[in-house]
């Protein structure tokens, strides 16, 4: 650089010395080896005169990075060229020799300007290059077929226990005829008359014996008709009687314990089936881009720089729904305060997208690094409001509900009511709402929580406590909505003043080991109210209708916040109540913004 004489100048002298600077190498390492160069290779006056001028940029450079905790490259290439021009004029107004003429001097400031903003860039791309084999591409690949794999082993097991459950003992007449055999080897075999009851061709003696098994089968005691037709041609009658009543005994005990074994293989079943679906939302979630994107990443890495910000690392992911996720570890270059906002508008620009981050994201960047995740920011926002009342004389409510915006975009409006009232209903509803929580959380679909869910309240199983589930998923980015009930009351959509009732029929959690999962998809937009209830805001409207009555009182409200929506929900359905609670009651209200 210092061997470069362009019109007896040398600018690629003080534009890779601040290119470099930028880049916060060691200032005094740096300054050593240019001087180096600049005794070797210029002459006398040239080398005083670059001397002075990296000295001033360096100076220049420290300062204003000291007072804005960065100095971006377009800066650092005005004060070196300015500099530059100004000690070519002072050296030509103390007549040094070999001096520029005085248009190559300004051409020179020019020219070291471009040369710094450019030569930046290059240096940083080289500096900050990553490397990232295809091996290791490929081992993800191989990372994502193995959980393939892994999750259809999964629903083969699993689709073995349901084969297995399916296999209940329905074949009565079969059961029937070993029930009978078993009696007549008991009692008969040592009855000195079995000869002469059994070898006769025409002996009605099956057909009585059928009568009273298939009687004690459905009824637990044989018909009194039987019982004589019996005494007519057994001597053992009643002894045959009382057998036949102790091995029903014993089989009805058998088959309880065999149908609790065939619930478990169901429950097991599906735990297996939520276990794949599990697997297959890991293995087909996100996707890393960083080796398809080097350059993006470069250009992040280079606007953060400016901003005064070092990423030590950093991914570029596009998750499953094609957006973009971005995963960085940043610190200070010089260990002062920056605003993430900065490196949110520095990430956003090179990938032409709004970013946000995350809820508990850290607010200002400094010395100490810490970890960002920033995805695409929501086109809706959202606001919510509950209004509730516990039933009379109870201490606390049995219903609960849940307000969960995930990181990647989606709303979960929740509300589960549990069977009854007090803290047992209000323990099982909270569960419930919980396991929900936890599985979303994590990452898992809406589908596979409340399969596990489900799992778990069948195998808790307590004194027959159910509890409902209403669930609705909103996506942020579109206004999408899926709604889930099960065995919840309705729910209303208020789009333009039109409400629409949604319904359904399934049961409670916990009810079964197999739950039908039926999502109902509406298309939601800006203004739209979603009003979720409990039964007991319905149930006791006392109208014939209870339903229609309350789409009529949701359409007669005029109001744009959510909170104020459900309370007036609420105190119109007291009104019909006469006042008081006959059960928990809760109004759930959301509603959707356009955030621009």
């Amino acid at each position: 650089m210092c061997g470069i004489n362009v019109m007896g100048c040398y600018p690629f002298v003080p534009a890779y010395f601040a290119a470099l600077c930028l880049e916060q190498v060691s200032a005094s390492a740096l300054l050593g080896i240019m001087y180096i160069g600049i005794l070797l290779f210029m002459p006398l006056s040239a080398a005083v005169k670059y001397a002075v001028v990296l000295l001033v940029v360096l100076g220049a450079i420290r300062l204003i990075e000291w007072a804005n905790e960065s100095c971006p490259s377009f800066m650092a290439g005005i004060l070196a060229g300015i500099t530059t021009v100004i000690l070519s004029f002072a050296g030509g107004l103390l007549e040094w020799r070999d001096q520029p003429k005085i248009y190559a001097a300004e051409l020179e400031g020019v020219f070291v300007f471009g040369a710094v903003v450019l030569c930046n860039r290059l240096l940083h791309a080289v500096l900050t290059w990553e490397l990232r084999p295809a091996a290791e591409e490929t081992a993800e690949r191989g990372k994502e077929e193995r959980l393939l794999n892994y999750a259809e082993s999964f629903q083969g097991l699993s689709q073995i226990f349901h084969t297995m459950g399916a296999a209940r003992s329905s074949d009565t007449a079969d059961e029937l005829g070993r029930i009978q055999n078993e009696l007549t080897g008991r009692l008969c075999a040592s009855c000195d008359s079995c000869a002469v009851c059994w070898e006769r061709d025409s002996t009605p003696l099956y057909g009585i014996l059928s009568q009273m098994i298939t009687s004690i089968w459905h009824g637990g005691e044989p018909e009194e008709e039987t019982k004589l037709q019996l005494q007519q041609y057994c001597t053992r009658s009643k002894d045959m009687v009382e057998e036949a009543v102790r091995v029903f005994e014993r089989v009805s005990l058998n088959r309880a314990w065999y149908n609790r074994l065939l619930e478990n293989r169901e429950v097991i079943a599906e735990q297996l089936d939520a276990m794949a679906y599990i697997m297959q939302d890991c293995a087909r979630e996100e996707r890393v881009l960083d080796a398809k994107e080097k350059h993006a990443m470069a250009e992040i890495r280079y606007r953060a720089k400016e901003q005064g910000i070092l990423v030590e690392e950093l991914h570029l992911i596009e998750m499953a729904d094609g957006r973009m996720k971005v995963e960085a570890v940043v610190r200070s270059r010089l260990g002062g305060c920056i605003s993430v906002k900065d490196f949110l508008n520095a990430a956003g620009h090179v990938l032409n997208r709004k970013l946000r981050t995350t809820t508990d994201a850290r607010t200002f960047i400094s010395k100490e690094a810490i970890r960002l995740v920033l995805y695409e920011d929501t086109v809706f926002r959202s606001v919510q409001g509950i209004a509730r009342v516990k039933k009379d004389e109870a201490q606390i409510s049995g219903d609960n509900f849940s307000f969960l915006e995930l990181e990647r975009g989606e709303l979960l409006l929740g509300l589960s009511d549990g069977m009854g009232s007090g803290s047992a209903a209000c323990k099982e509803s909270e569960m419930v709402l919980d396991l929900v929580e936890r599985f979303l959380e994590a990452g898992f679909s809406v589908e596979t929580a409340i399969r596990m869910m489900n799992s778990a309240m069948v195998m808790k199983g307590e004194n027959d406590l159910y509890s409902t589930v209403d669930l609705c998923k909103i996506n942020l980015y579109n206004g999408a909505a899926s709604l889930y009930k099960i065995g919840a009351a309705a729910t209303f959509i208020k789009h333009d003043g039109e409400v629409e009732c949604i319904t359904s029929e399934n049961l409670p959690v916990g009810a079964r080991t197999q739950i039908d999962i039926e999502a109902r998809e509406i298309q939601l937009d800006n203004g739209d109210f979603v009003v979720m209830v409990t039964d007991g805001v319905l149930e006791y409207l006392h109208v014939p209708k209870p339903e229609d009555t309350m789409r009529e009182v949701i359409e007669s409200i005029r109001t744009n916040n959510p909170g104020i929506l459900a309370k007036r929900i609420m105190e119109r359905v007291m009104l019909f109540t006469g006042g008081r609670a006959q059960d928990d009651m809760t109004v759930l209200a959301a509603c959707i913004w356009d955030k621009a």
